[in-house]
Order: structure tokens, then sequence, then C-alpha cells
């Protein structure tokens, strides 16, 4: 039996039940895709679920404001996606009449679908040949064939996604594309692949020359930055406080935060009463401030560790910018100030 055939016939035999699985509508598709790209399954449903509920179709998403796309995505990361998701719903609701492009090329052209993306929603809803590459398809390639070539490499890249469009089923390319990708998640996975039960066993090179715990090659990411973040946390007598939209192209774009003073290390009360974003809002003394957290709280980015510290600082002056404590949840925060309002129970002070 030929290898596409193989894979399809165990992908049937094994496949998990999952809504997207049930469509062959782009939207929900394309949904789908943005959402577990760098995200597990099992953390990404509920959001698909969720956004579904709340926004059915492209115009839904469409009509929505920024904001409200990424309150329903806080907690799932990567915020660019959801910016690029809602700037191309909004293109193909108002510019394509709410209608997806039929094919690789043209789904290509979309702001935030790139050939991943793009092959997936060609495969699955209009039946075209263009193979999917993600990190479980390369994993089971490089395993299969044993090839050492970098997989984040311009050389491997190319060479996995012609050997991708090779082996492609060309006449069930959408059973193909979602029969690899499951393979590579529940079969051959990272650690511990099932090479016992793997229908694949017999002739899979990696097995054979002991390999498989090598395979695939990853070129060293750079080397990871160090932050350090310093949270105002204001809070007057007339229980309200700051947030301050991010803007720029950083990280967590169009999210909300407390003040926010970045050092280029932790540091003490004596620094923090010098600051004058704190001055703005608070006699320098340190009656009244407090420090949150004892030991610093590390958020782990793909490039950054983000060493944050949360002041409070209690009856401030806040005029006319501040919000009602009451209203805190409604505002899309990264998770890292999320669970701090929560953890401190700030909407209920």
């Amino acid at each position: 039996m030929i290898f596409h055939k193989i894979l399809i016939n165990w992908y049937l035999n094994n496949k998990r039940e999952l809504p997207w699985r049930k469509t062959s509508d782009p939207y929900r598709i394309w949904l789908s895709e943005i959402m577990l790209q760098q995200t597990r399954i099992e953390q990404g449903l509920p959001y698909y679920l969720a956004f579904i509920k709340v926004f059915p179709s492209v115009f839904d998403l469409a009509n929505a404001s920024q904001e409200k796309v990424l309150k329903l995505w806080q907690g799932l990361g990567y915020y660019s996606r959801a910016r690029n998701l809602h700037e191309t719903a909004k293109y193909i609701a108002k510019e394509l009449d709410g209608k997806f492009p039929d094919n690789y090329k043209n789904l290509l052209k979309l702001k935030g679908i790139g050939d991943y993306t793009a092959s997936a929603i060609a495969s699955i809803c209009y039946n075209e040949a263009a193979p999917v590459v993600d990190g479980n398809v390369y994993r089971v390639l490089a395993r299969y064939f044993d090839m050492d070539t970098p997989i984040n490499s311009t050389a491997g890249i190319k060479e996995f996604k012609a050997l991708a469009t090779e082996l492609i089923d060309k006449e069930d390319p959408a059973t193909y594309n979602q029969a690899i990708m499951e393979f590579g998640a529940l079969q051959c996975k990272p650690q511990n692949p099932l090479c016992e039960s793997c229908p694949l066993s017999g002739s899979c090179l990696a097995l054979k020359n002991n390999k498989v715990a090598l395979l695939p090659v990853k070129l060293k990411k750079a080397k990871v930055k160090k932050r350090f973040f310093n949270y105002l946390v204001f809070l007057s007598e007339e229980n309200e406080t700051l947030l301050e939209q991010r803007i720029g192209q950083g990280i967590w774009e169009g999210l909300y935060q407390f003040p926010l003073l970045e050092t280029g290390s932790l540091i003490t009360i004596d620094q923090l009463l010098k600051e004058p974003k704190l001055l703005q809002y608070n006699e320098a003394s340190e009656k009244g401030i407090s420090l949150y957290n004892d030991a610093p709280i590390v958020h782990k980015l793909s490039h950054q560790h983000i060493y944050t510290q949360f002041w409070i600082i209690e009856n401030a002056d806040l005029l006319e910018k501040a919000i009602p404590l009451s209203k805190i949840q409604e505002y899309p925060v990264p998770v890292l100030i999320a669970n701090f309002i929560n953890e401190f129970e700030l909407s209920g002070y």
C-alpha cells in the first residue's frame, strides 16, 4: 500500500471528532487554522467555539470592534493573528462580498494567510492539491525519509514543500492533508512516538537507522531577551484605576495594560519613587505603595522573557482618565494582566 493510502486509512480509523472537520465552509476552516497556529487543539477548541457563537459568519466578525475581537482572543497569545483575522474579515466582507478566494494563489494574497493556511483552505474547501506543511508534517516526513535538512532553513522549507507536493493524494487532497497532520499529532508525536503500532514502521528510515529522537532538525533560535516590566496599579478612593492601550508594532498591540515602566533591571521602591509616571498621579511617598509580588513574575514569550512587578498605589488622584474597577474585565488585556486582575480580585475591589 502506498504512502498516502496508508495515512488516509489510519486517519479514517483514528481521527478526532472536531467541529471544523464537519464542514467545508471556508470561514470556519480559516478560523480554525488561524487559531490553531502554535496552539494545541485542547487550548484552541474553546476559543473556536466561542468565536463561532459570537461571530457565526465573516460579516459578523467584520462588523465587530477590534476590542471585542481581542477580548475574545484574550489568553490565546500571538495577538497579531487576531488583528490580521479581523482585518481580513473586513476585506472579505466589504471587497469580496463575503466570498473567500477559491484557490491557493489568491488565498495567499490575504493578510495573515501564509502558505500553510492557504493550502489548508484550498484543499479542504475547494479540493485543490495544495499540500500543507506544518510542524506535524515536517516531523512525519523528516522521520519517514530520514531527512536532516533543518526545517526552519530556506533550503529545508523548499525541500519539504517539494516532497509534500509529490506525496499528496491528488484525488482526495482534503482527507490526505488532514490525515498527515493528525498522524503527526497522535502517532508520530514529538516525544514518545508510537512506533510499535505505527502502520509506517516497516518502511520508516528514521526507525531503521535509530534516529527517531533526532528528527526533525531545527536551527537554534536567537538568544532570548530579558525585559523588566513594572506595572503601576493605581487605585483611587472612588474605586477607579488607570489602563492604557499598547500601540506600535511590539507585543500585545491593541491590548490594554496598567501604566508601564520598563526598566533595565528589577527596581526597588526607592527607585520607583523617582519615576515621573508615578509622580503624575501620586505624591513621592512610600505611604500607600506596596509591591504585590515579592518575586518577579516571569512571563515567557518565544523570543523574550518578561520579569514583572506589580506595584499597588492607593489613594491616587486619577482625574478624568480613570475607569471604574467594576468595568475592568471588559477590556482586552494580555494574560499576564488578566491573571493579576483575577488573583488580586481587582474587579470586586
